[in-house]
């Protein structure tokens, strides 16, 4: 594995992941009613710097590969739809509106962990944590929905 490579691709989890820093989850997070099931406050760190390792060596890993177009194109959506998703939740505090981007980072998901297993095996099983991470994710936030219903987007000006 090139290391320069697994660095660049680690640069853009972490690139992604920085927007966790800029919209931190604050009181207003707390204030939700969350599903009994939600994971600890601790698991997300932990959970999203294991899953940025994993997948910036599966992208260092297929990145140098023939034939690499379609794993290439899904690792880069994925990580601008992991990078869209803070911003819409907790900055905006849209819940709602940050479902579509849960649905298209899903998606992106699966599509890289296909993608990169047909190229390298090791590569798609860097992906499985990631999409059952996004799986659950992908519930904690229907459930958000569900059980926050009068919750508001913040308006426009106050973004």
């Amino acid at each position: 594995m090139d290391i320069l490579l697994f660095c660049l691709f680690l640069a853009a989890t972490f690139g992604a992941g920085a927007t966790g820093a800029l919209f931190p989850t604050g009181e207003w997070y707390k204030s939700l009613n969350k599903p009994s099931w939600t994971p600890p406050n601790w698991a997300f760190p932990v959970a999203w710097t294991s899953i940025y390792l994993l997948i910036s060596f599966a992208g260092a890993r297929v990145a140098v590969l023939e034939d690499n177009a379609y794993a290439m194109a899904f690792w880069a959506i994925q990580i601008a739809f992991n990078a869209l998703w803070t911003p819409v939740f907790f900055g905006a505090r849209n819940l709602k509106g940050s479902l579509p981007i849960m649905v298209c980072l899903w998606i992106a998901v699966l599509g890289a962990t296909i993608t990169h297993m047909q190229l390298d095996v090791w590569a798609g099983l860097a992906f499985v944590p990631y999409l059952a991470w996004v799986t659950v994710a992908a519930a904690l936030n229907i459930a958000m929905v569900r059980l926050n219903p009068d919750q508001k987007p913040l308006p426009l000006e106050n973004l």
